[in-house]
């Protein structure tokens, strides 16, 4: 059973101005000649961790972490503004050209999976492979299932405590959550922000949710990442309905594709890799029996390190 790769430290980092007033983090480690992939997160608004670049062979991969716009340490910190699923994938271009990449192989995971496909929609021929743990279709039954009605069936506790914290007439979850943020109550913003990351957090890591790693987050300041994140639920993701499976067609049928999904994914339930794997028959899909959303666990460990080998066996 393969495990992450030992930590390593970055060889280069950069501050890349992408224009409308966001300058992006973007990091490198590995080998300067290797296969380059770029690792990226979720949320929208997550951010990048260390440990991500440790799901690749060093000796083998070019590895590429940015933080997308408003997100970990990109600038504005929770900016919002030009800030759209196009510009995002538009960033993703600025940063191949910057690095001098003709090709590059994309490994994401949630809404990172949703940025990936829609990227490789749109870029396909700058694409060499894809590895997608947990996709996200963002459709409005995805968004739906998230805050509305099928999540909470699992953790009814937890979502009677956000509907506690939001206590509004707004019917709509999300706009109501939209409206804290943006009003003049600081603490009633801060409040619903922490009550909608621990519902996501609840969702995420299941049994092994502390209540006290919210609290701990206040110190560093969880206020950016639910800006981006209400931003993005607000406005449909910035994307028509269905249009990820929609426009598979446009993903070349030979393009190495693995799909990665945990049997007990309550964030993004299985059924998205499903029906991306019967719009790309080719893409290899494994339904994880025993793991969730996050990548972490032995068996989902296991797995997407082991994919990313095959991948660059495959790819060399």
């Amino acid at each position: 059973m393969k495990s992450l790769y030992p930590p390593i430290q970055p060889y280069q980092t950069y501050r890349l101005d992408v224009g409308d007033g966001h300058v992006l983090y973007v990091e490198e480690s590995g080998n300067r000649k290797g296969l380059p992939v770029v690792y990226l997160h979720g949320g929208p608004g997550s951010g990048c961790k260390p440990f991500h670049h440790r799901f690749f062979n060093p000796e083998r991969y070019r590895t590429i972490l940015l933080d997308q716009r408003g997100s970990g340490r990109s600038t504005p910190s929770g900016g919002t503004v030009n800030n759209t699923t196009q510009h995002l994938i538009g960033d993703l271009e600025a940063v191949r050209l910057y690095l001098k990449i003709k090709r590059w192989v994309l490994f994401a995971g949630s809404w990172g999976s949703t940025l990936a496909l829609l990227y490789a929609q749109q870029y396909p021929k700058r694409v060499a492979g894809m590895l997608l743990r947990g996709s996200f279709l963002a459709r409005q039954r995805d968004l739906d299932w998230y805050i509305r009605d099928g999540a909470n069936r699992f953790y009814p506790e937890q979502w009677d405590e956000l509907l506690r914290v939001v206590a509004s007439p707004e019917p709509d979850l999300i706009s109501a959550l939209h409206g804290f943020l943006y009003g003049q109550d600081e603490v009633a913003a801060h409040r619903a922000a922490k009550a909608w990351l621990a519902w996501g957090a609840q969702l995420a890591l299941g049994a092994t949710y502390d209540p006290g790693e919210i609290d701990a987050r206040a110190d560093a300041g969880y206020m950016p990442q639910t800006y981006i994140e209400l931003h993005y639920a607000m406005n449909k993701y910035f994307i028509e309905e269905n249009q990820i499976l929609q426009q598979c067609h446009k993903i070349p049928k030979k393009l190495p594709v693995i799909l990665i999904h945990g049997r007990h994914d309550v964030v993004c339930p299985p059924e998205a890799s499903y029906l991306l794997k019967q719009r790309l028959p080719a893409a290899e899909l494994l339904v994880l029996p025993n793991s969730g959303h996050l990548p972490m666990g032995d068996e989902m460990l296991d797995a997407l390190v082991s994919a990313s080998d095959r991948l660059a066996q495959r790819l060399a």
